[in-house]
């Protein structure tokens, strides 16, 4: 796809007059359309309304708790219970399949409802010009080539071509990442310029913040660049997590497992003459062993529990899989606006005559002051700061709410004027009392081809002009500069000096404004000239406090960060080093026009853009290229963003995070984490929790695969050697719903190792189960295995134990080492007593909880029946304990060789 699709009648029309887009689109500016064009073209067109999305029902996303190979084990295992009337086993596998199901449920339920806030835009109306009459239509009905006349306060309904503009301005800030609303002209343009240079364009589900106008409809519906982007947010593929691939790969080796481990223990079987009916029993034991029940539902509790945890710390994840994904995030592509600053226009800095000022505070904080070199200043001791601040207050439209000591305040009007209005509520100046003080009485609104705005005021019988604007207009309506010696003469050369200082500034990312002012007799009379220079004014929009150390944080931890950016490359920079994300300013982004279309990169193209870590003006197609790139590369990709154009790459990457402050209702739903507070620290955080959830599901996998490869080789084994089975399908199941689960449960919820983020992200390609934890489960289960068919033999011929009495105590005998084997699960390197599973109280819960199940199991008339368990006596507890340690004994010395090996 290009960067900007042709419209429905006129292709590049910036680049096009006035005149030629009207011809073109056949139409004229003072009468509009007539009826019959309108039926024509809205039968060509179609409604200027956005292409819905079909949302998740509730329904759907049932059906996707069972798209699981390990549930699709536990539905064969029940399949198989009933099939030869084992209806008891049949039933708990059931229960087992429907609690995993509701719990993903209730967990995950959320709808795909990305487009619903994009197409609420087209239920606003639009006033129009048509058969020469001024009307106003709902904006569904707008075709191209509809007059549409616009003013400050509006939602522009449609892509506009301007034929008129008066002191026009847009916030773009959600479609293009522009972070200060852009003027508008009517002239033509050249053709690369990018989207958010366009300025003879308006852009549908964008506001008009001041000024009036018309224009030409170019675009609607989804011809239109929301509608582009709404159809980029429909083609990206959500990408399946790396949990979900882990588990799908971890459920096709336990399918082969299960099918390998039957074939031979019933070829075996047969074999050996063995009887049918024992063959088929034996078969159902081994599917329930070899399928762990507890696995859907411990996997699912702790990724609910990492999603609490997340939401306490103000990251709500909206998909419950994507919990762990930020574990393994080796790469965050950032937005600036909103994300990285504080979206929030701030004046730092005066140049004055005087000497240079920075003004301390963000925002619409309202607390800071005024300082020279590192020492505060009283404005009583310097005139042109005093008079410059005045100045600011009183040229301006905007308003600012009731102030209030260090909080933040409502503000109405143009972000640069709420600046200046913030920095004179800093000196203790509200535009009101000024205005009491010093009464208003003419406005000369901003108008773009004089670059100035002024207002007059009234002081006893003359008239004070206070005027803003662009440095070169004002400097040239200049006569006089206000030094600390008073006001003197402007000479070219103080002029020259003026242009490198706001050059200057510029390059430092600061949008710079120039004030000026003068008394006059006549009110009326041109404010523009004879002027006063008091100097220049910057103002930006600052880094959030909490970046500079999150972005370490997440760099210790082998996280790259990367900007991507609508706004301009020197703010972009600007930024970076501001925030710490590169070293110097001297750092260039990459401008979108030097990223070529994915089909045209070299591979010294994509080495290029692997390694750049700033990419200014990008386009929300590039943004997916990004992506693409990165993933391709091998990369999980977390994506940050706020606005309408960051919806699609919200959707395409691994991770989608959306501001939930400032975001746009499209973004935070189209995104798989919103963050409550905004802050990027936050997102450190949650990679933090997602690589503790991972540790804690490759811990109890390990446990669980463990225990489970230990009853299917208890089974296994007592049926290669004729011997009975030393335990029974119901109580292997009971033992897998038990003393699986709970230990598992805690294992699945504890609070991860706190060197977390020390190590670096690990490899995405990496499987739950490496080849050393395979070795581990397979250790382990022998050892389990050994000492209960150890037990069982002990119990028949020492003990002499009749065979019920005889298969209890191997019964629990595996069910205690199954409970000491927690212990096995501590990290390699960790003391004995005193390690994340000893100190985890869950475990200890989970431990008592099971024991006192266990005792109920065997002592509770009824359930006892039902296991087929007896009271095992004195001489079989013995023997149960002692023979249940052995596991954990093994576990605990090879920990030990283990610890001392990589020491």
């Amino acid at each position: 796809m290009k960067e900007s699709r042709s419209t429905q009648q006129i292709n590049e029309p910036w680049t096009r007059s006035q005149q030629e887009a009207l011809e073109a689109l056949a139409v004229s500016s003072k009468q509009g359309l007539d009826t019959t064009d309108i039926k024509a073209r809205r039968k060509q067109y179609g409604p200027n309304r956005l292409r819905s999305t079909q949302t998740k029902s509730a329904w759907h996303i049932l059906i996707e708790q069972f798209r699981s190979l390990i549930v699709l084990l536990l539905v064969v295992a029940a399949t198989l219970s009933f099939t030869f009337g084992e209806w008891v086993e049949g039933a708990a596998i059931a229960a087992v399949i429907v609690v995993n199901a509701l719990i993903g449920f209730v967990t995950e339920l959320r709808a795909v409802r990305s487009m619903e806030t994009l197409q609420r835009l087209g239920s606003v109306s639009a006033k129009v010009r048509r058969g020469g009459q001024v009307q106003e239509i709902p904006a569904a009905k707008l075709v191209p080539g509809d007059i549409v006349l616009v003013n400050g306060g509006d939602v522009v309904t449609a892509d506009l071509r301007l034929i008129e503009a008066s002191k026009l301005q847009a916030n773009e800030s959600a479609l293009t990442g522009e972070s200060v609303p852009v003027g508008k002209q009517v002239e033509p343009i050249e053709k690369d310029v990018p989207l958010a240079e366009r300025a003879n364009l308006l852009f549908k589900g964008t506001a008009v913040t001041r000024g009036t106008g018309e224009g030409v409809v170019i675009a609607t519906g989804m011809e239109t660049e929301l509608g582009r982007i709404s159809a980029l947010v429909e083609e990206a593929e959500e990408e399946i997590t790396p949990l979900e691939k882990r588990l799908g790969q971890l459920g096709h080796r336990l399918i082969w497992l299960t099918l390998a481990i039957a074939a031979l223990v019933a070829v075996t079987g047969i074999l050996t003459g063995k009887d049918i009916i024992l063959m088929i029993e034996t078969s159902i034991a081994l599917a329930v062993a070899s399928v762990p029940e507890g696995l859907p539902i411990v996997a699912t509790v702790a990724l609910a529990r990492g999603m609490w945890r997340m939401a306490r710390r103000n990251a709500l994840v909206n998909r419950l899989s994507a919990v762990e994904t930020l574990g393994a995030t080796d790469i965050i592509l950032t937005d600036k606006t909103g994300t990285l600053t504080e979206n929030q226009m701030t004046v730092t800095a005066f140049a004055l005559p005087s000497g240079d000022i920075q003004v301390e505070g963000e925002g619409l904080k309202t607390e800071g002051g005024f300082s020279r070199n590192g020492t505060l200043l009283d404005l009583c001791d310097d005139e042109t700061l005093r008079r410059a601040l005045e100045v600011g207050v009183l040229c301006s439209n905007a308003a600012l709410g009731q102030i209030e000591s260090d909080e933040d305040i409502t503000a109405v009007g143009d972000p640069v004027e709420v600046a200046l209005l913030v920095a004179g509520a800093k000196a203790g100046w509200e535009r009101q009392d000024l205005l009491d003080k010093k009464p208003e009485v003419r406005e000369v609104a901003f108008d773009p081809a004089v670059k100035m705005m002024a207002t007059v005021h009234n002081i006893d019988s003359r008239y004070q002009v206070a005027v803003k604007g662009a440095l070169e207009a004002v400097i040239a309506a200049s006569s006089h500069i206000l030094t600390a010696e008073g006001e003197q003469k402007l000479t070219d050369a103080d002029r020259e000096k003026w242009r490198e200082r706001n050059n200057q500034m510029a390059r430092e990312g600061m949008r710079v404004l120039a004030l000026a002012d003068k008394t006059m007799d006549d009110p009326n009379a041109n404010p523009y000239e004879r002027l006063t220079f008091l100097g220049l004014v910057g103002l930006l929009d600052p880094p959030r406090s909490e970046v500079r150390p999150a972005i370490r944080a997440a760099q210790d931890a082998g996280v790259r960060v990367v900007m991507v950016t609508g706004d301009q490359p020197a703010t972009a920079s600007n930024v970076a080093a501001a925030v710490g994300l590169v070293e110097g300013k001297d750092v260039k982004a990459i401008h979108s026009r030097n990223l070529k279309h994915p089909q045209e990169w070299m591979e010294k193209d994509q080495r290029r853009i692997l390694q750049t870590q700033l990419f200014a003006r990008v386009t929300p197609k590039q943004k997916l290229d990004l992506i693409a790139i990165h993933q391709e590369n091998g990369s999980i990709v977390a994506m940050t963003g706020d606005g309408v154009n960051d919806a699609p790459a919200l959707k395409k990457a691994d991770i989608g995070i959306a501001m939930g402050k400032r975001g746009t209702q499209v973004a935070r739903e189209a995104a798989d984490m919103v963050l409550k507070d905004d802050a990027f620290s936050t997102i450190v955080v949650a990679i933090e929790q997602g690589r503790a959830i991972f540790d804690n599901i490759q811990r109890f996998v390990l446990y669980l695969l463990s225990c489970n490869v230990a009853e299917v080789m208890i089974v296994s084994l007592a049926s290669l050697i004729n011997a009975p089975l030393p335990i029974r399908p119901l109580q292997i199941l009971f033992l897998n719903l038990v003393t699986d689960v709970f230990p598992s449960l805690a294992l699945g919820v504890g609070e991860g190792d706190p060197s977390l983020m020390e190590r670096p992200p690990r490899d995405p390609e990496e499987p739950i189960m490496t080849r050393r934890h395979w070795l581990a489960v397979a250790g382990y289960g022998l050892a389990i295995a050994l000492s209960v068919l150890g037990a069982f033999a002990l119990a028949i011929r020492w003990l002499e134990m009749a065979q019920d009495r005889a298969v209890t105590i191997s019964f629990l005998t595996l069910a205690f080492a199954q409970l000491w084997h927690v212990f096995n699960m501590r990290d390699r390197g960790s003391s004995l007593l005193h390690n994340d599973i000893t100190r985890n109280p869950y475990v200890w819960g989970a431990l008592g909880l099971c024991i006192g199940l266990l005792m109920v199991a065997i002592y509770l008339p009824g359930l006892s029946n039902v296991l087929q368990v007896v009271d095992p006596g004195v001489e079989g507890w013995g023997l149960i304990v002692g023979a249940s340690l052995v596991p954990w004994a093994i576990g605990q010395i090879s920990k030990q060789l283990d610890q001392s090996r990589y020491r």
